[in-house]
């Protein structure tokens, strides 16, 4: 029997490898599996799936957005695939559009949180316009958190009726054996970053960008004595020496160390993850930190709400306030039995209510039930 045809559509090969990669696997039991995404190839070697390159690119280029648009029109009428299925909002918004002219039957897409949240004015208005265009031309909607499937249908973006969270949450879940408290990797780390054993490290993981609240965590780290902090992740928005300077004297106890493929060994290292954004789908850092036994502090925003139990498994403070955060940190820096107790509920919970397993299991149901309506 002839399998049915599944595309996924990325802006990057980072998207798939690091939140699609158990899900492409599962699905190519199912389907005949194509993954369209900005990459040269090279980046997704090794995948049970075609990989066909398209310069996807994340921000707003209109010339070259609409060569992709009619590219990908090209390619859906091509294929004929059964359903795509789209991440992040680029990606989103042109396979929308490219699915719905080569009417594709089944077109879903998964929102991870929005830019537009933190905007003002016209840019607010055009970037919310275009999820919602997003989510009209979609025949499936899914969000990788309630809080975020509450605040899409608030704002109006998408009906309560098409839009859809997974089992508890997130997009891929989390890899207990992948991330967990490993004392040999939190040794080395340590030692490779010149932290003193003994000392309290902080950890912030993911792009270095101002909407994750990092100049906040600056100045609050500021404030603390004798603990250190590490940010790992690309300097998207070029603000690693505003970082240093808003850091003050404490800068001497701060460590930069840009990207990696290796995020476990640092959670390993970390005393407590802190997520301080201004906007998230979910917080899927959060979880990791948690399956290595890491408490976190994050901003009570919506995404982050799900993935910290306040009070149980680390501490939610109020976006964009810096001595809120500061209190929280001093107060967990203050008491190593406290972060015992946090990390030890935050990895139970983690392996409880994120089982990469259990997401695919439905992500896969959910494909069937949406692909069975057209046959």
């Amino acid at each position: 029997m002839t399998k049915r045809r599944l595309c996924y559509v990325v802006a990057s090969d980072m998207t798939a490898k690091a939140f699609l990669l158990d899900h492409i696997r599962a699905a190519a039991g199912h389907f005949d599996v194509t993954v369209i995404a900005n990459t040269t190839g090279a980046g997704l070697e090794g995948i049970p799936a075609r990989v066909i390159p398209l310069p996807i690119a994340r921000r707003i280029a209109p010339l070259a957005d609409l060569k992709v648009l009619f590219r990908l029109i090209e390619i859906f009428r091509r294929e004929r695939f059964d359903l795509v299925h789209s991440v992040t909002p680029k990606a989103g918004l042109l396979a929308a559009l490219a699915g719905a002219f080569a009417q594709v039957p089944a077109r879903l897409h998964t929102f991870t949180g929005q830019v537009w949240a933190t905007r003002r004015g016209a840019g607010r208005l055009l970037l919310k316009a275009l999820d919602r265009v997003t989510a009209t031309l979609a025949t499936g909607v899914l969000a990788d958190s309630a809080s975020q499937r509450d605040f899409l249908i608030a704002e109006g973006v998408v009906a309560a009726a098409k839009v859809r969270v997974l089992c508890q949450g997130s997009v891929n879940g989390v890899d207990a054996a992948r991330f967990r408290p490993d004392p040999a990797a939190r040794e080395r780390v340590r030692a490779e970053a010149e932290v003193p054993a003994g000392a309290v490290l902080f950890l912030f993981l993911g792009r270095l960008a101002r909407d994750k609240g990092l100049l906040d965590l600056a100045h609050a780290f500021s404030t603390l004595e004798g603990d250190w902090l590490m940010l790992v992740g690309p300097d998207e928005d070029g603000i690693a020496g505003e970082i240093r300077a808003a850091c003050g004297a404490a800068a001497a106890r701060l460590r930069v160390l840009g990207s990696t493929d290796a995020p476990e060994r640092f959670m390993a290292a970390a005393d407590v993850l802190v997520l301080p954004s201004y906007r998230e789908g979910f917080g899927s850092v959060i979880l990791e930190a948690a399956a290595a036994g890491v408490p976190a502090i994050g901003a009570r925003i919506y995404g982050i709400t799900d993935a910290v139990a306040d009070g149980v498994t680390g501490y939610l403070v109020a976006p964009r306030e810096p001595a809120a955060l500061a209190a929280r940190m001093r107060e967990l820096a203050g008491s190593a039995e406290l972060r015992r107790a946090m990390g030890q509920a935050a990895r139970e919970r983690a392996l409880r209510d994120f089982s990469p397993a259990d997401l695919t299991r439905a992500q896969l149901a959910y494909y069937e039930e949406r692909t069975a309506r057209y046959g």
